[in-house]
């Protein structure tokens, strides 16, 4: 009698696997659907964003210092001394006269399309400039930037805000922002 009993509770445990194997299976087989549309479950085949391209001689040539503007989509903000540099997001970077910390006040804007992110050592600015490192001297005394060095392909392409990446890119082009599709 116990033994039958054992040999009940062993075969409705396995049933509840199987029927859980089963589910998983299905779950699996849905995602790998060829027949459903473009757009499964909400997750599109391609992105909402196009990319907006430099050639590789304007993107080598494109770090410059112009006057302020307003700040748009910030990124990233690093102090270094009585400055503050923020992140304008592919666009280059923001830079603030800190000596007062209650009352920034806006000097230049860097700029340097692609750029993400920033560090400062030994008063040399090191930029991820979309796929390239590039090394900046900044002058805070006169406001002017010299390029000082730049490695190419450093990093890896941009990606579009929504994860995807950017296709069909013309030969010597750099991909350096995303737009919003039409």
């Amino acid at each position: 009698m116990e033994l039958l009993y054992e040999n009940k509770q062993i075969t409705q445990k396995m049933k509840k696997q199987n029927l859980l194997f089963f589910v998983l299976f299905c779950i699996v087989l849905q995602s790998c659907c060829p027949w459903c549309e473009d757009d499964v479950g909400g997750l599109p085949f391609e992105s909402r964003y196009e990319p907006v391209f430099l050639s590789r001689a304007e993107f080598e040539q494109s770090v410059g210092v112009t006057n302020p503007l307003s700040i748009g989509t910030s990124g990233k903000i690093y102090v270094k001394g009585d400055f503050l540099f923020v992140n304008e997001l592919n666009k280059g970077f923001h830079v603030f006269d800190n000596s007062d910390p209650s009352n920034p006040r806006s000097v230049k804007f860097l700029e340097a399309p692609g750029a993400t992110d920033m560090a400062i050592r030994n008063d040399i600015i090191y930029i991820n400039q979309a796929t390239d490192l590039i090394a900046v001297e900044y002058v805070s005394e006169s406001n002017t930037a010299r390029l000082a060095k730049r490695i190419p392909s450093t990093f890896p392409e941009l990606l579009s805000p929504d994860g995807f990446t950017a296709y069909d890119i013309p030969e010597n082009s750099v991909v350096v922002d995303w737009k919003l599709k039409n």
